[in-house]
């Protein structure tokens, strides 16, 4: 189950106002921020996974934030003062005092991963390993660093910015090496 809020596309000249960005919120609050952003008119990205809690008397399923305490949302920077003021919000993720943009093609990646029919799960961040390109099926073009778990074999897709990673189940045979990425710093 993802919990994925989408709006209108903004459509606007300036790259950096229609840029993604992370909005860092207080714990446990992932999806009432989103909520609230969704209601302000934003477009909002809020990746989930399921996991089975066990108590005394049931266990039941419970859909996750992928990345816990951070919401993404498209625009935030022409609208950093109302997206502050929503209930929940510690802060905008930040570089040199500005809001960071984080790449298209890194929320498209976690976006692809979880709309797929494999398992998604939070992963520790890495940064060094092979770096490998899926090369068919429904994850086909994404990159990322290929980790055997057990068994099985897992991609970890990363958001730099947050220095935080997912891992999502591949076929290893469906993978071709890339050339080593330089991490940033």
């Amino acid at each position: 189950m993802n919990y994925s809020l989408e709006l209108h596309k903004v459509e606007n000249t300036n790259p950096a106002s229609s840029a993604w960005n992370a909005v860092y919120t207080r714990h446990q609050h992932e999806k009432t921020v989103a909520g609230n952003l969704n209601g302000n008119d934003f477009e909002v990205f809020l990746p989930t996974y399921t996991v089975v809690r066990q108590w005394a008397d049931r266990k039941k399923c419970i859909s996750l934030p992928l990345f816990p305490s951070y919401v993404f949302v498209r625009g935030a920077l022409s609208r950093s003062f109302r997206v502050l003021t929503i209930p929940g919000v510690q802060s905008l993720v930040s570089f040199a005092g500005r809001p960071a943009a984080i790449p298209d093609s890194e929320i498209d990646a976690v976006r692809k991963a979880v709309e797929s029919r494999f398992r998604v799960e939070p992963h520790p961040f890495l940064r060094s390993g092979d770096w490998v390109r899926v090369r068919f099926g429904p994850l086909a073009g994404l990159e990322g660093i290929l980790v055997r778990k057990k068994q099985s074999y897992q991609l970890i897709l990363s958001m730099e910015l947050l220095g935080r990673s997912v891992a999502v189940a591949v076929d290893a045979f469906s993978v071709q090496p890339l050339a080593l990425r330089a991490p940033l710093r």
